[in-house]
């Protein structure tokens, strides 16, 4: 017989869940990491930036993206991937950081979609599901972490230098400033960690005694705060 078990803790860690995936997923896939220097469509770069007169922008790079403003262009800024091959992003090292960011969040989005079912379902092989995600989610957060601790790295590419100036290197922004993307991604990161602490708690939620007794009892459909 199915129970259906939901508890305050059980939910909030469903929820966040959630949010640590699609959070992920959403900076992994945005433009905005790197927010260039100020320039218009023909600027010309000199030693303090962009010397060029107009209405100037700020270009922005992502791992495989860009969004620039094309000289004469008419529907304002342009937005897509720089890279159609995998070999074609940016340098090495956002290669493996595009390589670590893709496994954390392919699993923490396949821990956000068991966790919706963890209402029904509370061991898999006689094992917590809980523990099983909570793990999952650690794994993943170490994943993230080796992907954002090399993305810096890959400051001294040439295609960065071309937003942000030669004097960008490695861990050095030169005249750039970091996007939310890159903001969203560290906190989606710190959050992954907590839902793999909390998972606990959601377990120990699910399993306590006032629920088995509420299984005694003979109800399928259970409601704790």
């Amino acid at each position: 017989m199915c129970h259906v078990i939901v508890t305050c803790r059980s939910m909030l860690w469903t929820l966040l869940s959630i949010v640590a995936a699609f959070g992920e997923l959403i900076a992994f896939m945005s433009t905005d990491w790197l927010v260039g220097f100020p320039r218009t469509p023909d600027a010309v770069y000199g030693p303090h930036g962009a010397t060029t007169a107009g209405e100037a922008y700020r270009p922005t790079l992502g791992i495989y993206g860009r969004c620039i403003k094309l000289p004469h262009m008419q529907r304002g800024i342009l937005c897509g991937p720089y890279a159609i091959h995998f070999g074609e992003i940016a340098s090495g090292f956002w290669q493996a950081t595009s390589i670590f960011l893709a496994a954390g969040i392919l699993l923490l989005c396949a821990v956000a979609f068991i966790s919706v079912f963890t209402m029904c379902f509370q061991s898999i092989m006689k094992k917590s599901i809980f523990n099983v995600c909570g793990l999952l989610q650690g794994i993943a957060g170490l994943f993230l972490i080796l992907g954002l601790m090399l993305y810096p790295a890959g400051w001294g590419s040439d295609k960065v230098q071309l937003y942000c100036g030669p004097d960008a290197s490695p861990y050095r922004a030169g005249l750039c400033s970091m996007g939310w993307a890159f903001y969203t991604a560290m906190g989606g990161t710190v959050l992954t960690f907590i839902c793999a602490v909390f998972s606990a708690q959601a377990e120990i939620a699910t399993s306590s005694d006032k629920v088995q007794e509420e299984i005694e009892e003979g109800k399928s459909l259970i409601c704790l705060l």
